[in-house]
């Protein structure tokens, strides 16, 4: 049945109060209404997916939509509201085949496995570097502005061709697009500004090639007519942000949990090799990008036997489906012997992340080489004290001070 519109509708986004679990109410919307009306904070309404399989049946879904120029699309952080307002073209990520295809064939092959074991050594390299760096620092040091931001800074910077030198610059510039709190005129003036950054980079791209991915893009697509100037800088955008902001929260996140469930940093010590289970693991238990996959109904559809009319959007809850108790028993509970890789994460369906496997190889180096460089690694201020981003579209740390 088709819930009444009219009725109470609970706000969202909802709180994490607890520093790993996804919102309290998630599990019980689960339990009693899995396919439930909310509102967010502009009064749009959106429905709220919190099982596993509905999750993924919504984000598979051939008539669900990722276009955030629709009426009706769920507009969680400001960036959204401005890319329409202003008619910027949006994000592959956020639109829908044919047009996403021709994007997330062109950046595939960058992001290969096979890709990826030509990247290990300079990963290695750069994670090395960065851990000498923190161990250099006066005690206790912040994990985060010594190791979780470099390390996928660079990475990023070095596969896009991007000077690292522009690092803090385009980091400001992250935080206030995916910051709910940040205002129109903040969105609209860290757009103008970081575009005018990627505009120049394509043009020097141009006149200076490299052997790096933007390079490449201008290249093999953008010189060949196949992409226009404003979708690659749209695309340019996304891969940015979504390579650094995205691994780095990860990073402080999972050492925060590693170190808050110390028999599973042991087991991870005596057997590196778990180290890659313990990604998958780490992955699921904290779904960063929980709000992420929000979506809109281009026909009317039943998911879970409620229906969801053309028009109205719909989020599928990562941190709900992937603490989903009939698909992942004990949810609560961060075990590295899991086998958590069916999670969802990454997301579902042809919008998935293109860059998982980059994310992956960087948080298996970083842990392997984490726990191994620094045996005596500890927390150097109470769990409930950190400063947690509880207001942006990706969840993290804005510090984690440790000592060793």
């Amino acid at each position: 049945m088709t819930q009444d519109p009219a009725a109470e509708v609970p706000e969202f986004p909802m709180a994490r109060r607890c520093p790993f679990d996804p919102p309290s109410e998630y599990a019980k919307l689960r339990e009693t209404e899995p396919v439930s009306r909310a509102q967010l904070p502009d009064g749009t309404p959106a429905w709220l997916l919190t099982r596993y399989a509905d999750a993924r049946a919504v984000l598979a879904h051939p008539t669900v939509s990722a276009d955030i120029t629709k009426p009706g699309f769920p507009p969680l952080i400001p960036i959204q509201k401005d890319i329409v307002k202003q008619g910027h073209k949006p994000p592959f990520m956020r639109q829908d085949p044919p047009e996403h295809t021709v994007y997330r064939r062109m950046l595939i092959p960058e992001f290969t496995v096979r890709r990826m074991k030509v990247l290990r050594p300079a990963i290695e390299q750069i994670v090395d570097d960065q851990l000498d760096h923190l161990l250099a620092q006066d005690r206790p040091a912040d994990l985060v502005a010594h190791l979780a931001l470099p390390v996928p800074s660079l990475v990023i910077c070095r596969t896009l061709g991007v000077p690292y030198a522009d690092h803090e610059f385009f980091q400001d510039k992250t935080g206030i697009l995916l910051s709910f709190d940040s205002t129109p005129e903040q969105v609209a003036k860290a757009m103008t500004e970081i575009r005018a950054f990627l505009g120049d980079l394509i043009s020097e791209k141009q006149r200076t090639p490299d052997d790096d991915l933007v390079s490449s893009l201008v290249h093999n697509h953008l010189e060949k007519g196949e992409v226009t100037r404003e979708n690659l800088l749209a695309t340019i955008l996304l891969l940015l942000n979504a390579g650094h902001e995205t691994t780095a929260n990860m990073i402080s996140l999972g050492t925060l949990a590693l170190l808050e469930n110390p028999e599973q940093l042991a087991a991870l010590r005596a057997d590196p090799e778990l180290v890659g289970p313990a990604v998958e693991e780490m992955l699921r238990y904290l779904s960063i990008g929980d709000i992420v996959p929000a979506r809109i109904a281009t026909e009317d559809m039943e998911v879970g036997g409620t229906t969801i009319k053309a028009g109205e959007g719909l989020i599928a809850l990562l941190g709900a489906a992937n603490w989903d108790t009939g698909v992942f028993p004990s949810p609560e509970t961060f075990d590295i012997h899991r086998g958590a890789r069916h999670h969802i994460a990454f997301g579902y369906g042809v919008h998935q992340c293109v860059g998982q496997n980059l994310a992956r190889l960087e948080l298996e180096i970083l842990f392997r080489k984490l726990v191994s460089r620094v045996p005596t690694l500890r927390l150097a201020a109470p769990v409930e004290d950190l400063p947690y981003k509880r207001q942006g579209a990706v969840y993290g740390l804005h510090a984690l001070p440790v000592d060793w």
